[in-house]
């Protein structure tokens, strides 16, 4: 519990840096391409004789 007392306390007290947002914009952009890969993928015999 005091771990995450600490943890929500620094959050809002701390302000994110552009670096921060970049990061995550940048997180967010490859979790939106997995999925889309996966979805496109999504029924594709992806066995050895595929390629």
């Amino acid at each position: 519990m005091t771990t995450i007392v600490r943890l929500l306390a620094r959050g809002a007290t701390s302000y994110p840096t552009e670096v921060d947002v970049l990061k995550q914009i940048a997180l967010f952009c490859c979790a939106g391409l997995l999925v889309s890969l996966l979805m496109i993928s999504y029924g594709l015999d992806l066995s050895f004789g595929f390629f």
